[in-house]
This record gives C-alpha cells, structure tokens and sequence, in this order.
C-alpha cells in the first residue's frame, strides 16, 4: 500500500495562535474539531507531518524546555484523542535571518520529504496563512487553506487559488478523504 502523507501547520490550524507566542504549554490550546481531524487522518493511514515557524525561540520568548513541554502537551493530546503524529520540523529564525527553512521558504518540506521519502507532489499540506501556502507551492504539495487562525489573509483575494475550508475538520472531510 502506498503511503499517504499530509503536513500541518501548528499554530492557527491545530491550536489557537496568540500573536504574542504560544510561550508555555499552558496557553496550547486545540481549535475545536482539530483533534478529531488528526484521528481521521490517522485512522485513514496518513503519515502526519508538523511543520512550523517558531521565531518566538530565537526571540527569546519561548525558552528550549518550554518549547518541549508544549510539543509534549499537543501529541499527548492527540494520541489521547486518538492520533498519530509521524514528525514535527519547525525553524527557530527570525524572518530578518532568511534561513531557508523558515516558511515561506519550503526548506522544511525538502527535508522531510529526504528523511521520510516522500513525494511532495502527492502531499497536501493545510495552513492558515500565506507563507504557509507559499511555502507548499514552493515545494510542490497540494496546499490546502483554513480560515481558522490568520486564513483571512488568504481567503481575502485568494490569489493562490487554493481550496479554503472553516477549519481542518472541514478540510479533511471535504478534501482529503474524498
């Protein structure tokens, strides 16, 4: 059987976003249905992949530890839920850097897709905003958008052309699973 993969951004799509930072794991928070999507996913044999810029590290505003604690919160929540995550990438840069792993820059996808033998282009891959979907063209996947966290900035022209859903509960059904 083929492997099926599917990348997801954190903040905006699995959980709420602050635009001071999700700092602790006390303020990850899952968007309603974002849980349940994951076990679908999982239980339709998808290899789930997070992707995330996370400048708040080299900002100084999350600490190291902090940063596991709240990875730890998230996929113990998903695998209580039912989930599966299969990897979780994310660049610590600033934008000023312009490290090529920071989204929209795809160095991510490219490396995961080395690690983990994937073939982008049969990849969906869900994000709430516009460097989420650039990063996607770039690197060749199937994005998908969400409107929960920042998808206003896409759905506002969608000049990307891509397929826009409430949330990904919405776009798992919708999308992917059909």
């Amino acid at each position: 059987m083929k492997q099926k993969y599917i990348i997801l951004d954190r903040d905006g799509v699995i959980n709420f976003d602050s635009p001071d930072y999700i700092k602790s794991p006390d303020e990850w928070e899952p968007i309603t249905n974002s849980l349940k999507a994951i076990k679908k996913l999982t239980d339709n044999n998808f290899n789930i992949i997070i992707i995330s810029n996370q400048s708040g590290v080299d900002r100084g505003l999350i600490t190291p530890l902090n940063f596991i604690e709240i990875n730890s919160k998230m996929i113990t929540m998903i695998e209580k839920s039912g989930g599966a995550i299969s990897a979780v990438l994310y660049c610590p840069s600033l934008p000023s850097d312009n490290n090529p792993n920071r989204k929209p820059n795809p160095g991510m996808y490219f490396d995961i897709a080395e690690r983990m033998n994937i073939n982008l282009p049969d990849c969906y891959s869900v994000g709430d905003s516009p460097r989420d979907i650039q990063a996607s063209l770039a690197a060749g996947c199937k994005p998908i958008a969400v409107r929960t966290g920042n998808g206003s900035l896409i759905e506002k022209d969608n000049q990307y052309n891509v397929p826009i859903f409430d949330d990904l509960l919405d776009a798992v059904d919708s999308v992917v699973l059909n």
